[in-house]
């Protein structure tokens, strides 16, 4: 007699840009609470939420685990971080018990880059700054996501010119066709901040030294009157270059 054949499970349709573009309407109306309980519900322990720490990632992390407390959420140590944000990092542990996954970079890599430009070669140009965060964040970053179908960031359409545009779902390329998913695009900085206020959300204490935007701390500045909230991120760039390549398609 022939064995019964297993009951195999069905393979998930593949992301298309069309589908992913369909997701993104059917999320745009929707509260970033329910887009992360969709894409929780959806994506599973496959489903990473990045975090560096700043406003729009604390709100993230607040909401996310209140859909599920054992959430995936990971962060890049640059080797480059202010204290500030590891104090901040240590209270938002405490706060909710969350366990995050730590990526560092790659130690020969790393050697080289120091090697080939020193310790702050990427003052000299866009090249070499990119470079640097190339080996510091990207390579990192694309190391987490291959455990993962889907990544949750906490962008916003107001923070620069080179994301007035982005969606609430979009398709990344550049990590091997993973969902992307932006909760927070729709959201103002005061949205961020009634928020944070509002729950008594730890935060980057940086951001009361006039830091809106925080990131490695050779490469972060406080901004001043009237700047934009990244002025302060690579300040000597011109503004459609302050990306380091985390975010690009």
């Amino acid at each position: 007699m022939a064995a019964h054949a297993p009951e195999l499970t069905p393979a998930p349709p593949e992301w298309t840009f069309d589908r992913v573009e369909r997701v993104a309407a059917d999320l745009e109306p929707c509260t970033a609470s329910e887009v992360l309980r969709w894409s929780l519900e959806t994506f599973g322990s496959r489903l990473v939420i990045a975090s560096s720490f700043g406003a729009e990632d604390v709100v993230l992390i607040d909401l996310a685990v209140q859909i599920d407390p054992k959430v995936r959420i990971f962060t890049l140590d640059t080797g480059r971080l202010p204290q500030e944000t590891y104090d901040v990092m240590e209270r938002l542990r405490q706060r909710y018990g969350v366990r995050f996954e730590v990526l560092f970079p790659d130690p020969e890599s790393l050697g080289q880059l120091l090697a080939d430009q020193g310790p702050n070669g990427f003052y000299r140009s866009i090249d070499a700054r990119r470079a640097c965060c190339g080996v510091r964040k990207v390579e990192p970053l694309r190391r987490v996501l291959s455990t993962a179908d889907a990544w949750v960031t906490g962008l916003r359409r107001e923070q620069a010119v080179t994301r007035a545009d982005i969606p609430k779902a979009e398709l990344d390329l550049a990590n091997g066709r993973l969902v992307k998913i932006n909760p927070l695009a729709g959201w103002s900085e005061d949205d961020v901040w009634n928020h944070i206020r509002e729950h008594n959300v730890p935060y980057n204490l940086l951001h009361d030294m006039g830091y809106p935007s925080i990131g490695c701390a050779p490469c972060t500045r406080a901004v001043k009157p009237g700047e934009g909230v990244r002025a302060g991120r690579w300040w000597w760039e011109r503004p459609e270059d302050k990306e380091c390549g985390l975010h690009k398609a």
